[in-house]
């Protein structure tokens, strides 16, 4: 509803600044009629586009009005408080004052012969009562149109001082010159001949490039603010604590006690430096063109000279010691282990909790897996393109349950190249697989691809969604004809037992990518029908007992509201994607302290889907769109939240350190759609900035 009423309410928009300027031009036309009869004619016209402005305008309030009944104010509160006087003033100016003169004037012009308009008629066409209404329904839409573009939410007064200041200044100035204009034509010897269009045509661009001549220091001066500095240390961000009442968030008796505390380094908060690690891996990243099956070939970034990188797996509980090396990403590299809830130094973010793996460089990671589930690894370095490029592969946890070995564990991870287009894996085709009939089978679904949410239709058999995010689900139910839907990042293990004919797991929309299962490995791929119905992870499963829930007692609780504004990143002017109306480094830096339960409400304003991916913890979802969760209890490391929706989620301050919390749409990212969680008495050695080799997104 929130993205159909948004383009409703836009294209309306558009139509009133048409109509309203259309007609505005037409009433400041209306003195140099030459005679009564032309007079009347066009005031019958500007008769009609009051209707159609009215209209339009009244249907634009409609969009706001449903808006503000079926949803949340947080969607609503800024256009009622805005939108609606900007374009409802200009509409009653329009009824109050251009509605009665244009019937005077009709009346007038009726009344007598045809003839010359006497003076009385052509100062109440000139009178700035009969032309303002229509310029102020202009300027607000205008207005408007900018509050679209770039949003004051959160909502605070005095941002939007300046622009409303300046729509007063600019009606004050017309209403001015109408008004000289009204004089002249009280003059009975006044004459008004309207000026060839061409000489009008130029006065109009003139006016424009007084504007953008005065616009353009400012202009300036925020595409030269909105610059990366050269360094910037992650932990001197933009503080929020989180608690209510005092404009600080810091409560007053605190401070004395936070200036004691000493603080402590992202470097220290590292993983066991000693004993012999249970799994060793060595990463080596390289550039390599890789040849496919199909004689395509992929310029690639790749771990250990393949795409994607080597699967990683370890049982529960194992220490793990990853060494990787640098061989020639002249961008740098590192490894984040997406998912899983390792140490902060070990979280490998260029700039927060390390330095950038350089060409000829090397760096060992030391973990206890303590998760057992579905998790990925990628490169937290310039990770836009990194992912994109191939450095990233699948990191499986295994249970310590000898009944696991029984189990048929197939990884399906997705990756969309420029070369070679949707992969499975390292395949291009099917990948077709030889199941006995009653083996225990689980698929663990991965995607990696940015920006698109990827279906996933199996067919041949019921099964269940036996984990979300490397966390299993309580009691899963039996599911048939139920279409999956995965965000970016975001993980789903599907289990079910295999029966005597074939099952395919179909990935995308078309059918010739998935994994096709048969007792023999050999078949014909089946018909996917229709799915009755897409899996909804808040009402799936039966509830089991949590740490908490919606009714604990939080000890902080903060607002993430996601947003478009147009506005300067780093140089560029975009259609920013926004936390909290800013970009990095101005985003918020969420504040808790070790052993606090935090509940985090985030708000989707925008027009596109954002996996909010919070480094080194789960939330628990509480509630989705105003619903409490009623099945299994979910978690979740990396949260699909759509264009208009409300999620409510917490999780325990148990894992101290600095941790990013961004959009997994890493373009967006990249974009400065990116914050932290920050523990109170942290510190960190390494920057991020344009002089600096860390540059995470």
């Amino acid at each position: 509803m929130h993205t159909t009423l948004t383009m409703m309410e836009m294209t309306e928009l558009l139509l009133v600044i048409l109509f309203s300027w259309w007609a505005g031009n037409r009433a400041y036309r209306l003195p140099c009629r030459e005679d009564t009869v032309r007079l009347r004619a066009e005031v019958r016209k500007l008769l009609w586009r009051v209707g159609l402005i009215s209209l339009t305008d009244l249907a634009l309030m409609g969009c706001i009005v449903t808006g503000a009944i079926e949803m949340e104010p947080i969607f609503w509160f800024d256009r009622v408080a805005l939108h609606v006087p900007l374009l409802l003033l200009p509409l009653l100016a329009i009824w109050l004052f251009a509605l009665p003169a244009l019937l005077r004037l009709r009346q007038m012009a009726a009344a007598g012969e045809a003839g010359a308009i006497n003076p009385e008629m052509r100062a109440i066409a000139a009178s700035p009562r009969m032309i303002m209404p229509f310029r102020m329904m202009t300027l607000g839409g205008l207005f408007t149109f900018y509050f679209v573009l770039v949003p004051p939410v959160p909502f605070r007064w005095y941002e939007v001082a300046i622009p409303l200041a300046l729509l007063l200044v600019a009606c004050g100035l017309l209403w001015m010159r109408h008004d000289r204009r009204r004089e002249k034509a009280t003059r009975p010897e006044a004459t008004f001949v309207l000026r060839p269009w061409p000489i009008r045509a130029l006065a109009g661009i003139g006016l424009l490039a007084v504007v953008l001549a005065g616009a353009a220091p400012f202009f300036i001066m925020a595409k030269n603010n909105s610059r990366l500095p050269d360094r910037l240390d992650m932990t001197q961000g933009v503080m929020d604590y989180g608690m209510k009442g005092e404009p600080s968030g810091l409560r007053s008796h605190d401070h004395a006690a936070h200036s004691a505390i000493r603080p402590v380094s992202v470097a220290d908060l590292t993983g066991p430096r000693t004993g012999k690690p249970d799994r060793q891996f060595t990463l080596t990243a390289e550039k390599k063109t890789i040849r496919l099956a199909s004689g395509k070939t992929v310029d690639a970034w790749t771990y250990n000279g393949q795409i994607p990188g080597p699967e990683l797996r370890m049982k529960n509980g194992e220490l793990v010691e990853v060494t990787l090396i640098n061989k020639n990403i002249d961008a740098g590299v590192t490894i984040h282990w997406h998912g899983l809830d390792v140490p902060n130094a070990e979280d490998g973010v260029a700039g927060a909790t390390q330095d950038a793996v350089m060409p000829g460089e090397s760096y060992t990671y030391r973990f206890r897996a303590e998760q057992t589930g579905t998790f990925w690894y990628h490169s937290h370095q310039h990770s836009n393109e990194a992912v994109q490029k191939g450095l990233f592969g699948a990191l499986i946890v295994e249970p310590n349950d000898p009944a696991h070995a029984r189990v048929k564990d197939i990884t399906v991870l997705s990756h969309t190249w420029d070369e070679a287009g949707l992969m499975i894996g390292a395949s291009e085709a099917i990948e077709k697989i030889a199941v006995a009939p009653g083996t225990p089978v689980r698929l663990r679904l991965i995607h990696t691809d940015n920006w698109v949410r990827k279906s996933y239709d199996l067919t041949g058999t019921k099964f269940q969604v036996a984990a979300i995010d490397g966390t299993e689900l309580n009691e899963p139910d039996d599911l048939e004809n139920v279409r999956l839907w995965l965000t970016t990042g975001g993980r789903y293990d599907v289990t079910f037992t295999m029966p005597d004919g074939p099952v395919f797991l179909r990935v995308g929309r078309e059918g010739n990518h998935g994994v096709f299962l048969s007792p023999d490995g050999t078949g014909d791929i089946p018909e996917i029908p229709n799915p009755s119905a897409d899996f909804e992870p808040q009402r799936y499963g039966k509830p089991a007992p949590t740490p908490f829930g919606p009714d604990s007692e939080f000890d902080r609780e903060f607002m993430m509201i996601l947003d478009n504004k147009l506005g300067f990143y780093n140089g560029e002017l975009n259609m920013n994607y926004t936390i909290n109306g800013e970009v990095f480094p101005n985003t918020p830096m969420f504040m808790v302290r070790e052993g606090e339960l935090v509940k985090t409400t985030i708000v989707n304003r925008g027009h596109v889907d954002h996996p909010m991916h919070l480094h080194g913890h789960h939330m628990l979802v509480l509630s989705r769109n105003g619903e409490r969760v009623s099945g299994s209890p979910w978690w979740s490391d990396t949260l699909d939240v759509a264009s208009g929706e409300t999620y409510e989620v917490a999780f325990v301050a148990n894992n101290p350190g600095l941790w990013m919390d961004h959009c997994h749409n890493l373009v967006h990212a990249a974009g400065g759609m990116t914050m932290h969680l920050m523990y109170e008495g942290i510190a960190s050695p390494f920057t991020v900035g344009n002089a600096s080799q860390n540059h995470p997104e």
